[in-house]
C-alpha cells in the first residue's frame, strides 16, 4: 500500500483535531510533511505531534506553495473566505485538495475552484462528512433499494443544539456573514447536500424563511452586562453563562477546550475576560440566522422541507422520509433507523452501531476515502468531490437569496446561469445550465 504524503494547511480544530487522529491511527496509509498555520501555538503542537521537520513548518499558505512540490495533496483547513486562493493555487502547483466545507462564501469561486480542478485533473473533495456516516449511508441505501418504494417526500431537521449556537455562531468563529458564510451555508451546507444526495436529483426551486430572532440587544435582560464577567446581574441563572459553560472540565465540554491555546484554566479564564467567548450573547457582533426553513422541488417531482433551529436542547438531525409504500423516520443522535411497511403493516428498526472519531465516523470516513481515491487515482466522480458538492452549496446559496428577498421563489435553472455567467470560467459544465 503507497503511504500518501501530505500538507495541511490550517491547524485549527479541523486540520488538526478532526483529520489527523486518523493519520495518527494509520501511520502506514499518510504521512503528513509539511503544515501551514498563522498561530504559533497551533503550529507548534501540530508539528510537534506529526513530527513534521523543521524546515517544513510555514506561517502561511503562500510559504508553503512557494516551494517546490512537497508531497501528494494538501489539507486546507482554513475559515470559510480563506478557502478560495489556497485552493486554485495548490490546484495549479499540481496537489489535490481536501477542502473544507464550505468551497467558498462566494458562489462564482465555487464554480471557479471545480472548473480549475477538472482541468488540472486534480481530485478536489469537499469535507462533506456526512456522507461518510453509517447512518446516512444506511438511510440512502433504503432509499436506492426501494424500502419505501418511490420517494415522495422528506422532512430534514437539523437541531443545532442552544449552547452549540451560542458559541459557534452567537460568540464564535460563524457568528458573522462578513467574518465568514451565512448560517446555510456554514452549518447546513451539510444538510443540503445530505438532501440532495438522498433525493438524487437536481433540485428545481425553493423558497427559504428565517431571521435572527432573538440573539439581538433588545432582549437582553434587564440586569445584563457587556461581559458575563462586568457583575451581570443575571449571570447565575443565564443559560449562556461563559464561565459555567467554558470552565467547565474540556473532557466534558469539548467547546471548552476550543477557546484558548493550551486550554489551561487560566487561559480559559483570560479568553472569557477579554475575547469573544466572554461577550454577553445579546451584545456580540453577530447577524446570522438563529432559525431558518428552506422548501425545495427537485425534477423527479420530490417535496423536501428542511428546518435549522438553534434553540433545541440536543446537537442532531431527524429526517422523516416518505415513500409510495413506505415510511422512514430517523434520529442520528440515537443511531435509530424505524422502517414502516404499509401493506405488511411491519415496523423495521435498525440501531446503527456507534462509531469512533468526529461526527459519528464521518471525519475517519472521508479520510480514508479521500486516501484511497488518491492510491487509485480516481480524481473524477467521487462522493464527495467538487462537481458533486457544487450543486448542493448553488442549493445553500439560493436559499439564503431568497430568504433575504423575503421568501422570494428562485428558480434554479435561472440561478445557475446567473451565477455561472458571473465565474471566471464561466460555466463548470454542461449541466449547470440544463
Amino acid at each position: 500500500m503507497r503511504t500518501i504524503k501530505l500538507a495541511v494547511v490550517g491547524a485549527g480544530a479541523r486540520g488538526f483535531l478532526s483529520y489527523m487522529p486518523y493519520v495518527q491511527r494509520f501511520p502506514h496509509e499518510a504521512e503528513v510533511v509539511a503544515v501551514a498555520e498563522p498561530n504559533t501555538e497551533r503550529r507548534t503542537r501540530f508539528a510537534e505531534a506529526l513530527q513534521v521537520s523543521p524546515e517544513h513548518i510555514y506561517s502561511t499558505w503562500e510559504e508553503l506553495l512557494e516551494q517546490p512540490k512537497l508531497c501528494d495533496a494538501l489539507l486546507i483547513c482554513t475559515q470559510d473566505q480563506m478557502h478560495y486562493e489556497p485552493t486554485l493555487a495548490a490546484l495549479r502547483k499540481g496537489y489535490h485538495v481536501l477542502l473544507e466545507k464550505p468551497m467558498s462564501s462566494n458562489p462564482a469561486e465555487c464554480i471557479e475552484m471545480e472548473r480549475v480542478a477538472r482541468e488540472e485533473g486534480r481530485l478536489l473533495s469537499i469535507c462533506h462528512v456526512s456522507r461518510y456516516i453509517p447512518f446516512w449511508k444506511q438511510l440512502k441505501e433504503l432509499i436506492q433499494g426501494g424500502a419505501a418504494g418511490d420517494l415522495m417526500s422528506i422532512q430534514h431537521n437539523e437541531n443545532v443544539g442552544y449552547l452549540h449556537y451560542a458559541h459557534s455562531f452567537v460568540r464564535g468563529n460563524w457568528r458573522s456573514d462578513v467574518l465568514s458564510s451565512p448560517m446555510i451555508l456554514a452549518k447546513s451546507c451539510h444538510d443540503m447536500d445530505l438532501i440532495r444526495w438522498l433525493v438524487d436529483a437536481d433540485c428545481t426551486r425553493l423558497s427559504s424563511f428565517g431571521a435572527l430572532g432573538h440573539f439581538r440587544a433588545e432582549h437582553a435582560p434587564a440586569g445584563s452586562a457587556h461581559r458575563c464577567t462586568d457583575g451581570c446581574e443575571v449571570e447565575a441563572t443565564c443559560p449562556y453563562s461563559a464561565v459555567r459553560f467554558y470552565m467547565q472540565d474540556p473532557e466534558v465540554n469539548p467547546f471548552a477546550a476550543l477557546i484558548a491555546d493550551p486550554p489551561t484554566e487560566p487561559n480559559r479564564m483570560k479568553a472569557i475576560l477579554h475575547g469573544p467567548y466572554g461577550k454577553c450573547v445579546y451584545r456580540t457582533d453577530n447577524n446570522v440566522v438563529d432559525h431558518q426553513t428552506v422548501n425545495m422541488e427537485f425534477a423527479n417531482g420530490v417535496t423536501v422541507i428542511f428546518s435549522m433551529c438553534g434553540f433545541t436542547r440536543d446537537i442532531n438531525r431527524t429526517i422523516q422520509i416518505m415513500g409510495t409504500k413506505g415510511e422512514i423516520r430517523g434520529d442520528l443522535l440515537s443511531g435509530c433507523i424505524d422502517l414502516f411497511d404499509f401493506s405488511s403493516g411491519t415496523r423495521t428498526v435498525m440501531q446503527m452501531p456507534a462509531s469512533e472519531g468526529g461526527h459519528q465516523g464521518g471525519d475517519d470516513g472521508i479520510m480514508r476515502q479521500f486516501l484511497s481515491d488518491l492510491r487509485h487515482e480516481r480524481y473524477t466522480a467521487t462522493l464527495t468531490s467538487a462537481e458533486a458538492s457544487l450543486e448542493s452549496h448553488l442549493m445553500a446559496f439560493a436559499a439564503e437569496d431568497s430568504r433575504v428577498r423575503n421568501g422570494a421563489l428562485i428558480e434554479m435553472r435561472e440561478f445557475r446561469q446567473s451565477i455561472a455567467g458571473a465565474a471566471p470560467g464561466g460555466a463548470p459544465q454542461a449541466e449547470m445550465c440544463k
